[in-house]
């Protein structure tokens, strides 16, 4: 319970509380973002606190915890600041920063752990047994699966949306913006004099647009985390051939867009690893909730 419960503290604070003028700007923001997980932990830590140990000891289960994870949190940040200004513009920069917010994730979870070895009396062996139980006959308690499942909305919602958005990088903006190609057609009637015999003459003018909207990344965001949620439950369900549906759906709804070969490329990229994301998440779930 202490593990997820502080997992869970953790990724509440770095994705659901830290908004995107926060991430782009995150020394400007560090502070508020530390207090986020000031708040959060700290609460956690006041339940852990209050329910395993009833109150005792405030500096071994609550200050010290508390402390450590808060100032590591710190460094590990400035750190991937660091790093990610260290970039240089190329066409494969999105890979490193992929990386880099993958070993920053690595890095917070590692430091929740050895929390949990240095200030809860945990052990190696007992834990590794524990995840071991998981997929085992024991499984989870109705609150720890609370928990998990709770860790893993949050992980195929924002955490795999800034992965997704990682691995695709970005599109141009005349792409971005693509809506389809509009064709309209103007029929044209011209008729003779009245002292002439009754003739029509008629043609067409036919015009061809592009037409672009601005970006509505809120949609198209909520449109994957839907996606990969859907993706995690039939996978949980074993109703793997209903996933060539999603896929099916999403390829309808693009259409237009898809006779653009670079947003092809782009929309099969990111769908594919979209539906990827989704299936490891299933089978996580699918292997612990039996």
């Amino acid at each position: 319970m202490t593990v997820l419960l502080l997992l869970l503290a953790h990724l509440i604070a770095d994705f659901w509380l830290q908004t995107d003028q926060m991430v782009k700007n995150k020394i400007k923001h560090l502070k508020k973002h530390i207090f986020h997980h000031l708040l959060t932990t700290g609460m956690v830590l006041a339940i852990i606190w209050g329910y395993q140990y009833e109150f005792q000891n405030i500096i071994m289960y609550f200050i010290l915890p508390l402390i450590f994870i808060i100032i590591t949190h710190l460094l590990i940040d400035m750190l991937k600041i660091k790093l990610v200004d260290s970039i240089k513009r190329s066409p494969t920069d999105h890979i490193i920063r992929l990386r880099y917010f993958l070993l920053d994730q690595v890095l917070h979870a590692m430091m929740i752990i050895i929390a949990c070895l240095l200030f809860f009396r945990m052990k190696v062996a007992e834990m590794t047994t524990s995840l071991l139980d998981l997929y085992g006959t024991n499984g989870l308690s109705p609150f720890n699966t609370f928990l998990f499942i709770s860790i893993i909305y949050i992980l195929a919602t924002s955490v795999s949306g800034h992965i997704v958005k990682f691995i695709v990088g970005s599109l141009p903006s005349e792409l971005v913006n693509f809506e389809g190609e509009l064709t309209l057609r103007h029929q044209m009637n011209d008729t003779t004099e009245k002292s002439q015999p009754k003739m029509e003459n008629s043609f067409t003018e036919e015009y061809h647009y592009f037409t672009y909207s601005s970006p509505l990344r809120s949609r198209g965001k909520l449109i994957g985390y839907i996606e990969r949620l859907l993706v995690i439950i039939l996978t949980v369900i074993g109703s793997y051939s209903s996933i060539a549906f999603i896929i099916a759906a999403k390829s309808i709804a693009r259409f237009k867009q898809l006779e653009d070969r670079s947003w092809a490329e782009y929309f099969l990229l990111g769908t594919l690893s979209s539906i990827f994301l989704g299936l490891v998440l299933g089978l996580a779930v699918q292997g612990i909730i039996k």
